[in-house]
């Protein structure tokens, strides 16, 4: 198979993998309201989500070193078709959780094995158009999911079987198969099933501003539409959702003609100042400041600071692509979780504004800290440099 075509079915095996995770999130407020829960429940399914994702990182991220990059992509598409299924034949709290663990560990497998795979189907020379294209599927995948699920609630009108469901039931398993067609040009090797993350040495800022960055992403996607739905803002939720991720897909060719540190830096500034707007935009009832809010985090989350930290691990481990990936990813995939779930208790107990506005305060208070660590030079070197002056 032409390695063109190779590349452009991975890349789409990956953007219908990640277009199922979010594809369901236009109708929490109607699984909620079969289910008659709070929003605390509400963001403890959303975050069940982490609970398939984060083991899988933490003891198969290298599983495709062992059975081949293959194997794990068409898992991952298969786990997204059942979710959908599930969702589709008992739309309920109950099957979202369901569905949610199963999405998190087809994240996992695909994410992990398919930046790998992409790295080594492109070759060493084309490391940093690789990653782009694994961030650009993937970034499309997430935020196109909402997206057709609220075109075609706008469409089709209130259903809980809408049209993007039964797009994806017919596409992915269709696509699984075909990606056994892809090249076998990865050998698989005998190492262990259970193989821990890799965390390169001197990344640890990379992945502190992935924790940040999609902290914000988290927020934007699952607390931000509950608040517009108290408004009666609800139908823009699909839109929101989508810009969350892909202004980042559009800042991803300018991130790539920067060098990672100035990418990262550009990353920290906008992740507080883009959900500073979205705040001033539900304050005041502004849909317009919502949105343009939206946009800057996104250049952040899935721009700026995602481009340059999958790179940046993908460079310092040459040789352990998909585990270094699946340590970027339990840092912010951490940052995904806990502050959703730690909003949504607030959320019962203070009102949802006050809870975005905490988050808001904690966000800018760390991302000051860490920038502060991050600038500080080294005390052995400011003693050093004293010595040669003497």
């Amino acid at each position: 198979m032409p390695n063109f075509f190779s590349v452009a079915l991975l890349a789409l095996a990956l953007f219908t993998a990640t277009f199922a995770v979010n594809i369901q999130t236009p109708l929490y407020g109607a699984y909620a309201a079969e289910s008659d829960v709070g929003i605390t429940a509400m963001t403890i399914a959303f975050a069940a989500y982490v609970a398939g994702l984060m083991p899988t990182l933490l003891f198969l991220g290298g599983l495709s070193n062992r059975i081949g990059h293959r194997l794990p992509i068409v898992i991952a598409l298969l786990f997204g078709t059942t979710a959908t299924a599930l969702l589709t034949l008992k739309p309920s709290l109950g099957s979202l959780v369901v569905a949610r663990v199963l999405l998190g560990i087809g994240t996992a497998l695909a994410t992990t094995a398919g930046t790998s795979y992409m790295n080594e189907m492109m070759g060493a020379d084309n490391a940093r158009r690789a990653t782009m294209i694994v961030t650009s599927a993937t970034s499309l995948g997430f935020g196109g999911g909402a997206l057709a699920t609220s075109l075609s609630l706008e469409l089709q009108g209130p259903t809980l079987v809408p049209a993007s469901f039964i797009a994806l039931l017919a596409i992915a398993p269709l696509l699984a198969l075909i990606v056994f067609k892809l090249p076998h040009i990865d050998a698989p090797q005998c190492v262990s099933l259970l193989r821990f993350p890799v965390f390169p040495t001197g990344t640890w800022i990379f992945g502190i501003a992935m924790a940040l960055a999609w902290s914000t992403t988290g927020m934007t996607i699952s607390i931000v539409p509950l608040e517009l739905k108290s408004q009666g803002l609800d139908s823009w939720t699909g839109f929101v959702v989508f810009l969350a991720i892909f202004i980042g897909f559009l800042c991803q060719p300018i991130a790539r003609r920067m060098t990672n540190t100035r990418s990262l830096a550009l990353g920290f500034v906008l992740i507080p100042l883009g959900f500073l707007v979205l705040l001033a935009g539900i304050w005041t009832g502004s849909i317009g400041l919502v949105l343009a809010g939206t946009c800057i985090t996104s250049a952040a989350s899935y721009g700026f600071t995602y481009l340059a930290a999958l790179n940046e691990v993908s460079l310092k481990a040459p040789g352990n692509h998909a585990r270094a990936a699946a340590g970027l990813f339990v840092y912010a995939y951490v940052g995904f979780s806990l502050p959703v779930i730690v909003s949504g208790s607030l959320a019962d107990m203070f009102g949802l504004f006050s809870a975005i506005a905490i988050f808001s305060m904690i966000q800018i208070s760390i991302t000051v800290i860490t920038i502060m660590l991050w600038i500080r030079p080294y005390p052995s070197s400011k003693a050093g440099l004293k010595e040669v002056k003497r």
